[in-house]
């Protein structure tokens, strides 16, 4: 089997607990273990000034239900770069290590843990942040098995863009086999995911919006259907044009302002319109008779705050997903890597919106030697 850990054993450390996955886990500064080095991590001291590297002190001893991962990679999200500036919904205080998603191998687990052992591939979400750092403790319940197909460095771009997309796609829009969807920002890290799982495990026609020829291009290697460019096509026009005016079952959108307009007032009869984020910095006004005339819904998905709000939703979203994976429906893309010394120029291409599919810390080599 690729992958061994069945999904009922996660849930029910979950709700066992009646604790949240944002509750359990532990700030950079607690990554802990015995006789284990001092690290390299990527510090904000300043909101929105170059973060800087520095060595964190030998961390603590774990406590019972904690892991310490030696990391390999870690995905930026915008959520990261929203953190660095001060703008996220959940604040922290300079200084402090960004990062939320990880991928890597476990060195030490406390005393109560007993689903993931020494040298155990994991990927893992740290709500408190650290993930930018040579080695982090997660709450056990925040750490998965990586399907043995699927490198480390794919995994720290897999769990948190795959998570939102399948938890909007499944819990929210109720997705059927064979709709029409339509994805914008679809060449990046949580479009491209929504495209995969659409295509790959729904057999849904998709078009993708973009900004580029060239990403247009990529999204059509991708097996996207149809591909619509900001840059010069309307895209409601678009969309009629291709359904024939019937307009979309479902729109994924990550951009806000008129494009989220559009993407509502694309949609068909019983349309679902899911809002995933606002990279445009706009949130536009919806009329509400758009949704009346034609039946549909406007549904927001936080993924994150389903740790605390729904934990089976937000477990069973990375479950379904590393289970695609392993079966090999879906396949994460990793468009570029930097290292941690090149951080700040990591978080400059993101937010230039140059990435295609996720960009991507790696730390280590997926073959490094296991070690403090």
């Amino acid at each position: 089997m690729a992958f061994q850990s069945p999904p009922e054993v996660l849930f029910r450390q979950c709700l066992r607990s009646g604790r949240s996955l944002s509750q359990t886990a532990m700030a950079p500064s607690a990554c802990s273990s015995r006789q284990i080095r001092g690290y390299r991590a990527a510090v904000i001291n300043q909101l929105g000034q170059p973060m800087v590297i520095q060595t964190m002190p030998p961390p603590k001893p774990l406590k019972p239900s904690e892991v310490l991962i030696s990391t390999h990679a870690a995905g930026i999200n915008f959520a990261d770069i929203l953190q660095w500036k001060g703008q996220y919904q959940e604040k922290l205080e300079p200084p402090f290590v960004p990062g939320f998603e990880i991928s890597g191998k476990v060195i030490e687990v406390g005393s109560e843990v007993k689903t993931h052992k020494v040298g155990d591939r994991v990927v893992a979400i740290s709500p408190a942040g650290g993930a930018f750092a040579e080695m982090c403790v997660v709450s056990s319940e925040a750490v998965f098995p990586v399907p043995d197909n699927l490198r480390l460095v794919e995994a720290a771009g897999t769990i948190t863009s795959y998570g939102t997309a399948m938890l909007g796609l499944t819990h929210n829009a109720k997705l059927r086999a064979g709709e029409k969807v339509l994805v914008t920002a679809a060449a990046g890290a949580t479009g491209l995911a929504a495209v995969d799982i659409a295509k790959n495990l729904f057999n849904c026609e998709v078009i993708g919006v973009c900004g580029s020829i060239d990403k247009c291009q990529f999204l059509k290697r991708h097996g996207v259907d149809y591909t619509i460019n900001y840059s010069t096509d309307r895209l409601r026009d678009s969309v009629k044009e291709i359904t024939n005016g019937r307009g979309v079952n479902v729109a994924v959108d990550q951009v806000g302002g008129d494009t989220l307009l559009q993407c509502v007032k694309s949609l068909g009869f019983e349309g679902r319109a899911l809002t995933v984020g606002y990279a445009s910095g706009k949130i536009p006004d919806i009329p509400a008779n758009l949704m009346l005339l034609k039946s549909a819904s406007l549904v927001g998905v936080y993924w994150g705050s389903y740790s605390k709000a729904n934990p089976p939703a937000f477990v069973g979203s990375i479950m379904k997903v590393l289970q695609a994976v392993a079966e090999g429906k879906i396949k994460p893309h990793v468009g570029k890597t930097f290292p941690l010394d090149q951080i700040n120029e990591a978080f400059q291409y993101v937010s230039d919106r140059k990435s295609v599919g996720k960009t991507v810390i790696q730390l280590q080599e997926e073959y490094a030697p296991l070690g403090p």
